[in-house]
């Protein structure tokens, strides 16, 4: 170890005396570490520096006054070096091959070869196992699938098997039920619309309830000329589209009556062509209650369509004044009678598609609606 160049000890490379910082040289003594090292060399014991002798005055020069001596402070005594402390010993361990050797030396190649050989001896064994392993398994599916077929061959052929008894009944599954057609269907054409219709049958009720207000009929027709019904160019309208017949039924309420015209056609086609060429008005029927309404006066009209059938409404009061343009009465009167008759042409419909969905029981065939000689229109 070297402190540089100007140490403590002097300049590198100085083999003299050594001077201490008091100024004293200090002489070198066997076994003393020289300048740069610590302690004694390793394995000898530290030996104790002699006390250090005190400086020699020098004799003075010729011509030069003699100096005054400096007083050097006496040197504590040096303690001995301590001995080297014996190593713990540690505990034995076995040798590893992969450990350096001390000293530099190399590794115990055969160690390490035998090592190699134990590992790679290891890995065969599991590799041999496993593959062991897989061909047992493999070799006990292929013995169960030899022994399930031969155990096959033991069973009767199919048409060994034996059948089901003659008494056993065989179960039986009932058709699904068909929805029922549209009712709208059976009021489109005279061909399917084949229920009886009369005025009777069309409007049967005498008071009728139409949304809480009761009506009394009044009076009651039916008419082959449809055109001899008619007022102000309906009857033209009529005729052109092969009106069938007009039925009337005239419902009187609070001072008001309402009469309403039903044209029947053959198609639903011709019926609402009706209802857009409409023009003029269905001629009012009177009776005991309403005798003199809608003759040359102002009424309330209406115009509808449903299935094949075209229904106008005429509605005035029954002492024969003018309805005017802001009345309720009559405007209300109208629209329950229009509505009592699209309710019962409704009702013709769904009774004709409810029979239709319906079985009909066997043996005994129905008589057709059509050879009735009040269904011919």
């Amino acid at each position: 170890m070297s402190f540089g160049q100007g140490g403590p000890y002097g300049a590198q490379g100085d083999s003299g005396p050594h001077t201490t910082p008091w100024g004293a040289p200090r002489p070198q003594q066997p076994g003393q570490p020289q300048p740069g090292q610590f302690g004694p060399p390793p394995g000898q014991p530290a030996q104790a520096l002699p006390p250090q002798q005190p400086v020699q005055p020098q004799p003075p020069q010729p011509g030069h006054p003699a100096p005054a001596a400096p007083q050097a402070a006496p040197l504590p005594p040096q303690q001995p070096y301590a001995p080297a402390q014996q190593p713990t010993q540690a505990q034995p361990q076995a040798p590893s091959p992969w450990a350096q050797p001390q000293g530099g030396g190399t590794p115990d190649w055969a160690a390490l070869a035998d090592t190699a050989v134990r590992d790679r001896r290891r890995k065969w064994l599991l590799i041999g196992g496993g593959a062991l392993a897989t061909a047992a398994v493999a070799a006990i599916v292929a013995t169960a699938v030899v022994l399930s077929d031969k155990g096959d061959k033991d069973l009767p052929a199919a048409e060994k098997l034996p059948s089901a008894s003659a008494g056993t009944p065989e179960p039986t599954f009932s058709k699904a039920a068909t929805p029922p057609p549209n009712p709208r269907e059976f009021i489109s054409s005279q061909e399917k619309d084949t229920a009886p219709l009369t005025v009777k049958t069309l409007f049967p009720h005498s008071k009728p309830s139409l949304d809480k207000r009761v009506y009394k009929r009044a009076a009651q027709d039916t008419a082959t000329d449809c055109a001899s019904v008619a007022q102000g160019g309906l009857g033209q309208v009529l005729a052109d589209n092969g009106c069938r017949q007009v039925l009337r039924s005239t419902y009187v309420r609070d001072g008001v009556a309402v009469t309403v015209g039903v044209a029947v056609f053959d198609t639903k086609a011709a019926a609402d062509k009706a209802k857009e060429q409409s023009t003029g008005n269905i001629a009012p029927l009177t009776g005991d209650d309403a005798a003199s309404f809608c003759q040359g006066t102002a009424c309330r009209l209406s115009a509808n369509a449903e299935g094949r059938y075209t229904y106008f409404t005429i509605a005035g009061f029954t002492n024969g004044s003018a309805v005017t343009p802001d009345d309720t009465k009559a405007l209300q009167a109208g629209r329950d009678v229009a509505g009592y008759t699209f309710r019962r042409i409704m009702a013709r419909a769904n009774a004709q598609a409810a029979a239709a969905a319906s079985p009909q029981p066997s043996g005994k065939p129905s008589a057709k609606p059509s050879d009735s000689p009040k269904n011919k229109v």
